[in-house]
């Protein structure tokens, strides 16, 4: 089990968490919670072992492998499927030491270590690698791609499926979803159910604990709390916790009151002074109860539209895609001031295309797209993140936006997102992504849109900060089209789903645990046409070897005549080479040696005939080998 006994933790001189204990019981699934910067991130260093405790005792089992996500990947030039493999530390280090066993030819050693392979079903790691790498989005023809061709969100997809590839008895994962679309965060949630090791998860997405966690570790004000159940559940108890301790905290604030009126009163009086004292010592040792407070840091809203149309935007018969290649086909949409959509579908069906299209980043291919005038597009996407200028500050880009307006009225909007002090005068590339996030979504809500396309504005944002936005969506007047794979959100903000796949974007008739079934069927689909195809491939490829074993039968035949021909040709050459010999000598032209010239000379002339027709007989069984193992190497 993990025991943590009355640790404090530090990072430089601040203290992240002070006398903190915790027990995690083998197989537990555990949630951790709290603010960002409160030191989950520093917890999950401190198991790992790159920090150590400055009070107290970290307790891990020596023998307990331990798992963790990194957050950064080199460009490496190997196959995804192999470096997910790569995971598998036991795997690699057997084969490793085959192949040594190998170079030195020791049987003894070969035979053990294929039984180890045996033991540790070293032969179906290709299998679970591809079942990681499919359940994460990735296709077939991805696997063999080299690690440095894929993006940074997904290479962080690949190091999450070497982390589960990973044989480990402890699993730490901080922030898995934030790459992830809703697709491959339904699959992670059923692979982390069915994990049998312990388990500690940092995430922002309460559903996704809510499925997977039974217990949750609270980080907050430098204490650990420990809640059993899962996230919902401990929302339900950390407010019964808080409002006990409110209560309390009343109570004794009354109390010191009354003690502090007394000693005010008779501290003078010489009767009294005693006992003013000793209440002056108890006030003084008094564990004085911290007020409770859940004050959330973000109090934004969205601001009343100047204008208003019905429709705001319609799309009829609309081929979309890149250039001549369309991805959707004959789409038809109307987003009215009552339109609250989410968008759902496959990874790679088609979400963020519509909505590039429906925002104009993506012409039409074909169709119509019309605009009211009154239309005012607030839209996030990542890439707009990515855009904020790194050396201006929050401040800078929103007077960039509004550049009459005052200076306080700004920083007071700015510090509705929590960008507080001398934070909004800080540069942006500084800031974290989940700053970068909130900033982007401040300037879009300073424009007052009536349409908002918001493609996964929940990335890096905190639990917090993505109820502050439920809140604010839940009140926004105008038309909302959203991609999220935060469940929470759609079901919060949305009133109706569309559906995007096969080329289509048409409404779907369930919710989300109907979506979940409908993925499910989806994928079975997919893999039954996948081992189809494979099979097929399969029955091509028994074909081709047949085909390629037929002409091998062929090839035996015309091998033995070349190499026959060649055998006979050295045979003739050698004692053709012997009779020139005897012809280089001189006295064989001497009279008395003419018999004998004249045989030497006979068997010559027959000894260079039959070389003449040996090596037409090789050339020509040569020529139809060659041609017979063109024709085998293609098929093979």
């Amino acid at each position: 089990m993990i025991q943590l006994k009355s640790i404090s933790l530090y990072r430089g001189d601040k203290c992240l968490i002070n006398d903190g204990s915790f027990i995690a019981h083998p197989g537990w699934h555990v949630g951790v919670t709290g603010r960002n910067g409160c030191g989950k991130s520093s917890l999950f260093g401190l198991l790992r072992g790159v920090f150590h405790v400055d009070q107290g005792d970290c307790l891990i089992p020596k023998e307990w492998a331990i798992a963790h996500m990194a957050q950064e990947i080199e460009a490496l030039d190997r196959p995804a499927i192999e470096f997910v493999i790569d995971g598998d530390r036991p795997l690699r280090e057997l084969e490793q030491a085959l192949e040594r066993a190998e170079a030195e030819n020791d049987n003894n050693q070969i035979a053990h270590i294929h039984h180890d392979l045996d033991t540790i079903n070293a032969y179906t790691a290709e299998s679970k690698a591809a079942k990681l790498l499919n359940g994460l989005g990735f296709t077939q023809e991805q696997f063999r791609v080299p690690v440095q061709d894929f993006s940074g969100g997904w290479r962080m997809r690949l190091n999450l499926a070497k982390t589960l590839m990973c044989r480990s008895d402890l699993l730490l994962l901080d922030e898995p979803t934030n790459h992830l679309d809703l697709d491959a965060i339904l699959w992670l949630e059923d692979w982390l159910k069915q994990y049998p090791g312990t388990l500690m998860l940092i995430s922002h997405d309460r559903e996704f604990l809510d499925g997977i966690v039974q217990h949750i570790l609270h980080v907050e004000n430098q204490t650990t709390t420990h809640y059993k159940g899962n996230y919902s559940s401990f929302e339900v108890q950390r407010a019964m916790h808080l409002q006990q301790q409110q209560s309390a905290f009343e109570k004794q604030q009354r109390e010191v009151a009354h003690m502090q009126k007394y000693i005010d009163r008779f501290r003078a009086q010489a009767t009294k002074a005693r006992q003013a004292q000793s209440r002056l010592k108890a006030l003084d040792r008094l564990e004085r109860i911290a007020p409770a407070h859940i004050d959330s840091p973000f109090s934004f809203h969205f601001e009343t539209p100047d204008n208003m149309a019905d429709p705001l935007l319609s799309i009829h018969n609309a081929d979309m895609g890149y250039g001549e290649n369309p991805i959707l086909n004959k789409i038809k949409m109307q987003l009215g001031p009552d339109s609250r959509i989410g968008l759902l579908g496959p990874n790679g069906a088609g979400k963020s295309t519509l909505i590039k299209t429906l925002v104009g980043d993506i012409p039409l291919i074909d169709g119509e797209l019309t605009q009211s005038e009154h239309c005012n597009i607030g839209y996030f996407a990542q890439h707009q993140v990515d855009q904020l200028d790194p050396n201006a500050s929050p401040l800078i880009q929103l007077q960039r936006l509004t550049p009459t307006t005052s200076e306080a009225v700004l920083r007071k909007y700015l510090g509705s997102f929590n960008f507080i002090g001398d934070q909004v005068h800080d540069p942006i590339g500084r800031f974290s992504g989940g700053e970068k996030a909130r900033l982007a979504l401040a300037l879009i809500i300073w424009n007052k849109p009536n349409l908002l396309l918001l493609d996964e504005p929940t990335n890096h944002l905190d639990l917090e900060m993505r109820h502050a936005l439920t809140m604010a969506l839940q009140s926004f007047e105008g038309a909302l089209l959203i991609v999220s794979h935060d469940r929470h959100l759609i079901r919060s903000v949305t009133d109706s789903l569309y559906l995007v796949a096969d080329g289509k974007a048409d409404e779907f008739k369930g919710d989300l645990e109907d979506y979940a079934s409908w993925l499910a069927e989806f994928r079975g689909q997919q893999k039954q046409s996948s081992t189809q195809d494979s099979s097929e491939s399969k029955v091509d490829k028994k074909t081709e070897r047949q085909r390629a074993a037929e002409l091998r039968k062929q090839l035996s035949p015309l091998k033995k005549r070349v190499d026959k021909a060649e055998k006979a040709m050295d045979k003739r050459q050698i004692e053709k080479d012997q009779i020139e010999q005897q012809l280089a000598d001189p006295d064989i032209y001497d009279s008395n040696n003419k018999e004998q010239l004249t045989l030497l000379l006979k068997q010559q002339g027959e000894l260079s005939s039959q070389l003449e027709t040996l090596e037409m007989e090789w050339m020509d069984a040569s020529e139809a080998m060659e041609a017979l193992a063109t024709s085998i190497s293609e098929q093979t």
